[in-house]
């Protein structure tokens, strides 16, 4: 059986004003929402998300479907929102969530921000960004080094948005002892380089620290936009000293 232990941090960056990020986590449920939409909007449509995941019932049978669910209740509260302000109608969130049975994570994700996963010292990227750019690399058009220095990357095709359609990506992840998973939002993924976060990742045991290092990394390439992190470890149960074997010095 597998417990988890886990470490949260947000940071407005040095460039914005405020912080359109909002983030949650209990025992189970772990996300971060990546508002977007000008005039603190953005901070209105994530804080809308976060809201709704806080409601789930944690001992659900199917978390997928709650997920799911989830993202067509973030729409539509969006939806009415918009239809009230005119001003509201190109306000949005992404929203990368994390949901723990005991032995694996339910995943929902729309968007970019993203879920990576460090598994014996190697990283690899658990979510697919939903961006034009993405889309490129994905047709062979552009390669994953364009992609990450194109002006445009961060042009989303799918989010949940004042009217349009919910249409998240829900799968499951098989989670080992030792697994590190980091959720973030783009404050951080657009600036810091894949082999730098997994440099961060795997350089301390204590969670707390990673992400303040993840934060600290981001603000040091100017900080452009707002910056969220969580880090999950996989720990065994009863075991809150457990270290994995690559994190031990």
């Amino acid at each position: 059986m597998h417990a988890l232990r886990y470490a949260v941090g947000t940071d407005p960056g040095l460039r914005r004003e405020a912080n359109e990020d909002s983030v949650y986590f209990s025992d189970r449920l772990f996300a971060v929402a990546d508002g977007m939409g000008g005039h603190a909007y953005g901070e209105v449509a994530s804080s809308i998300a976060i809201a709704v995941l806080a409601d789930l019932d944690p001992e659900a049978d199917d978390p997928l479907g709650e997920l799911n669910g989830a993202a067509r209740e973030i729409a539509i509260r969006l939806t009415d929102l918009a239809e009230e302000n005119f001003d509201m109608r190109g306000m949005g969130t992404t929203l990368t969530a994390l949901w723990w049975d005991g032995e694996r994570f339910a995943v929902g994700h729309i968007g970019d921000s993203r879920c990576y996963l460090v598994r014996d010292g190697e990283l690899t990227q658990v979510t697919r960004d939903h961006t034009m750019v993405q889309a490129l690399v994905d047709d062979g058009r552009m390669s994953a080094e364009q992609a990450g220095e194109h002006p445009g990357r961060s042009m989303l095709m799918r989010a949940l948005q004042a009217g349009s359609a919910h249409d998240p990506d829900l799968f499951h992840q098989d989670a080992a002892e030792g697994d590190r998973y980091l959720i973030c939002s783009d404050g951080l993924s657009d600036v810091v380089a894949p082999a730098e976060i997994a440099e961060l990742l795997t350089a301390s045991a204590d969670g707390d620290e990673t992400v303040r290092m993840l934060i600290e990394a981001a603000n040091a390439r100017g900080g452009p936009d707002n910056i969220t992190c969580v880090v999950v470890d996989v720990v065994p149960a009863g075991n809150a000293s457990w270290l994995p074997k690559w994190l031990r010095r």
